[in-house]
């Protein structure tokens, strides 16, 4: 949130000197909670060891011990475990009829009112409605969203202007080296498939 709002006030042509009691929240330290260990998740978690944070994670299937261990993170059986103890919590999982509408307000409102909130799977993992609720009453502190349901927004969508919410757009892969690796990695998966050999990215059907 301090991001953007600082470089608005660094630029504006009415800033004539910065305040000194404008405070974040800091990062290291900090508790995050990761909802999805998958591949993505777990590297989450190991960029994340680096700025000192304690690591939990809900997933399906609990990660190996030595997984755990090389990152720290700590495996919740109950995501209502780390919904109470997380100052952020992240949702790295697939959109599924499971996975649908995951955070609503029941779980909004076991967060920490410090807690942000941080989505970077599908828009539709959260209930839209309860967090601009949630966010106008301070049931929890902030939301990071990449991804929203629809993409984009409808422009008069309250989500739009609340000062608590940083939104982007789908951006997460926008790099020239994902997107190049993206595209090698379907093209290895065609070829396996015309070669009858076995895929490499092959998702298996629950």
């Amino acid at each position: 949130m301090y991001l953007h709002a600082g470089c608005q006030i660094a630029i504006s042509p009415d800033t004539k000197h910065f305040a000194v009691d404008w405070l974040g929240v800091e990062v290291t330290g900090a508790t995050l909670g990761i909802i999805g260990m998958g591949s993505i998740g777990y590297k989450v978690a190991q960029r994340d060891r680096a700025f000192n944070m304690r690591i939990l994670y809900h997933n399906r299937n609990r990660r190996r011990k030595e997984e755990e261990e090389a990152v720290g993170a700590h495996y919740c059986a109950k995501m209502k475990d780390l919904l109470q103890q997380s100052d952020f919590v992240m949702l790295v999982v697939n959109l599924s009829p499971e996975t649908h509408k995951l955070i609503g307000k029941k779980e909004l409102e076991l967060m920490k009112p410090t807690a942000t909130l941080i989505n970077i799977s599908r828009g539709a993992v959260i209930d839209q409605d309860a967090l601009v609720e949630a966010l106008q009453n301070k049931v929890i502190r902030a939301a990071a969203l990449d991804v929203t349901y629809p993409e984009p927004l409808p422009r008069d969508h309250p989500l739009l202007n609340l000062n608590s919410v940083i939104i982007t757009p789908h951006i997460g892969t926008a790099t020239v080296q994902a997107i190049r690796m993206m595209a090698e990695e379907a093209i290895a998966n065609m070829l396996a498939v015309l070669n009858d050999q076995p895929i490499p990215s092959e998702v298996f059907p629950k």
